[in-house]
C-alpha cells in the first residue's frame, strides 16, 4: 500500500526538529508506538524510504511525524528541512516499533523521543499515565523536544539529563548502571528504550545485571 499525502503544515520546534502534518487517507489507522515508511514525492527522492513514528493520535484528523534534521549532508532528513506545506509524501503500511506493555520506565536520548509521543498522549488523554516515568536524555537544554508538554503530562515523572551543558533544575550526567540503581526502585516492570543505537545497546546492557527480564526491556527492532 502506498498513499500520496498533502502536508498541510509545518512547524519548527527545537532548532533542528520540525512537526510535519499531513492529510490523513480514510481508514488508515495505527496504534500509539507504531511507525511507517516514508519517502518524499519528488523524483530524486520517491524511493528513498526512511522509517518515521506517528506522533499524532488515531482520532486526530490528520497524521504527524515529529522529525530532527540532519543538515550536514545531502540526505532525506535534510531534504525534508526544506519541504514546506503543500508538498507531498509517501506513506506506506504500518508496522510495529514500540508497543505500550504496561506502566514502567521510558528512557529515551534525543529524537528516540518520538515514539514514546503518542504513547503519552494516548495514556495522558485515558487519563492512564500515572505511574509511568520517562529520563531523557538530551546533548543540551535546547535539544529538548516538547519539553513543556511532557511536563505538562508526566509533572516530576518526567526527567531531564543534559550530556554536554548545565542549565538550572536540570540534571547534567549520562543514564549508566549507576544513574539506574539510583533512580529505579522497581526493575520488574517493563523498560522502553529508544535513542541512538550505541546508548540503547548499553542501557539494555546494564539492566539486565540490575534484575530487569529481556523480554520486558522493549526497544525499536
Amino acid at each position: 500500500m502506498e498513499e500520496v499525502v498533502k502536508i498541510l503544515s509545518i512547524e519548527q520546534l527545537t532548532h533542528d526538529v520540525k512537526r510535519y502534518r499531513f492529510e490523513k487517507p480514510k481508514g488508515y489507522h495505527f496504534e500509539p508506538g507504531q511507525a511507517t515508511e516514508v519517502s518524499i514525492n519528488q523524483e530524486k527522492w520517491k524511493e528513498e524510504r526512511r522509517p518515521f513514528t506517528f506522533t499524532s493520535l488515531n482520532e486526530w484528523p490528520f497524521l504527524e511525524f515529529t522529525i530532527k534534521s540532519y543538515r550536514d549532508h545531502d540526505g532525506v532528513t535534510h531534504a525534508l528541512d526544506n519541504l514546506r506545506a503543500g508538498d507531498e509524501l509517501i506513506i506506506r503500511d504500518v508496522w510495529g516499533a514500540i508497543a505500550y506493555k504496561g506502566e514502567g520506565c521510558f528512557i529515551a536520548g534525543g529524537a528516540g523521543i518520538t515514539p514514546f509521543l503518542a504513547i503519552f498522549r494516548q495514556l495522558h488523554k485515558s487519563k492512564k499515565i500515572d505511574g509511568n516515568r520517562l529520563y531523557f536524555s538530551n546533548k543540551t537544554e535546547s535539544d529538548i523536544i516538547l519539553r513543556d508538554e511532557l511536563t505538562t503530562m508526566l509533572g516530576d515523572n518526567a526527567r531531564f539529563i543534559l550530556t554536554r551543558s548545565s542549565a538550572p533544575g536540570i540534571e547534567k550526567g549520562y543514564i549508566d548502571k549507576e544513574f539506574l540503581q539510583k533512580n529505579v526502585s522497581d526493575f520488574s516492570k517493563p523498560f522502553y528504550v529508544c535513542g541512538p543505537d550505541k546508548m540503547v545497546e548499553s542501557i539494555s546492557n546494564d539492566l539486565r545485571p540490575l534484575g530487569a527480564s529481556p523480554e520486558a526491556i522493549v526497544f525499536e527492532q
